[in-house]
């Protein structure tokens, strides 16, 4: 079953700021690993707008998740599917061709591409391989890093945990990143994703966040289309809150 693509909602004409609309985007980090496929497709019928794909290279994070052979072998069985791949890898320039067809976003780190100084280079390298860019930014940078790249992204990943590491809980004080970029790029695609579930989706929606990455809060639930259901919902009124709608 094809589904709404993240990367291709255009923003609402309601919406007095041109904030983009809610977008859900469950991690795969929390499904049945021994099942990709089945889990893939249960979230996609439940209305999930994308699969978020976590990229490791046990470099820059510690741990090790999957590399390309896996998600090609699975953009095979879900062909419709949005890949939304989050790259927590030092050097984004080399995953770039193995992604290439597999990945709809790529989106890197902004510590990755400034410790080699090709932040550019490598945004430009992902729109010319024809993957959307998206940049990450991680708990302790500020948000005065990513500034810069805005007008040449289509989405700002800000984590609320720091990444590779589970366990955490949900940073707060990271929405004022949020809220930064919201203001200086109304109608950028802003993504939170670290311990993001019913309990502050919310929050995150009236900082200016319309892309929620959910893990456990999907995979987990009783009933995976209620839980998407309830998490957008929760975005729109956070928005309606906003004045945005």
């Amino acid at each position: 079953k094809a589904t709404v693509s993240v990367l291709n909602c255009p923003p609402s004409p309601s919406l007095s700021i041109m904030v983009p609309p809610p977008c859900i985007a469950p991690s795969l980090l929390a499904c049945d690993l021994s099942n990709l496929q089945s889990e893939s497709e249960r979230v996609l019928a439940a209305g999930a707008d994308a699969l978020h794909v976590d990229i490791m290279d046990g470099n820059f994070v510690p741990n090790i998740s999957w590399g390309p052979p896996v998600c090609q072998s699975l953009r095979k069985t879900v062909p419709d599917a949005v890949f939304d791949c989050h790259l927590m890898v030092t050097n984004p320039m080399e995953w770039v061709k193995p992604l290439t067809g597999v990945a709809n976003r790529y989106t890197f780190h902004v510590e990755a591409g400034e410790t080699l100084g090709n932040t550019k280079e490598v945004i430009a390298a992902i729109k010319a391989a024809g993957m959307k860019v998206g940049l990450a930014i991680s708990p302790p940078t500020p948000v005065e890093k990513m500034l810069p790249f805005l007008d040449d992204i289509e989405l700002a990943l800000v984590m609320t945990v720091n990444p590779g590491f589970g366990g955490q809980s949900f940073m707060e004080e990271c929405l004022a990143k949020v809220a930064a970029i919201r203001k200086a790029k109304p109608d950028l695609q802003i993504q939170v994703d670290g311990g993001v579930g019913p309990k502050n989706v919310l929050l995150c929606a009236k900082a200016g966040a319309n892309n929620i990455v959910a893990g456990t809060s999907v995979f987990k639930a009783a009933d995976a289309k209620d839980a998407i259901a309830s998490l957008r919902a929760q975005v729109l009124e956070g928005q309606v809150q906003q004045g945005h709608l």
